[in-house]
């Protein structure tokens, strides 16, 4: 599936991976290869990229969204910073 992490100054990542991690609003919910469509608010705390089963990218965010369509999953957020 392919992942993008935007903010309004740039875009930090971009790229096919095996899933994403993301901090929803009531706790911590995954994203995987053909994931069904969704949006979904996203609270403060850390973006796991799983670029494979082995191969992890964190970045640590203030609140956002993600929409998940057509195995894609775009992620806008404010104030992320990359571990």
């Amino acid at each position: 599936m392919n992942v993008e992490i935007l903010t309004p100054e740039k875009k930090l990542f971009s790229g096919e991976v095996y899933g994403v991690q993301l901090p929803g609003i009531t706790g911590l919910f995954e994203i995987l290869d053909k994931h069904a469509p969704l949006v979904s608010a996203l609270g403060k705390g850390n973006v796991k990229i799983l670029k494979d089963k082995n191969s992890v990218e964190n970045f640590s965010i203030q609140g956002g969204f993600v929409e998940v369509l057509d195995n894609k999953a775009t992620v806008l957020v404010e104030g992320a910073v990359a571990l």
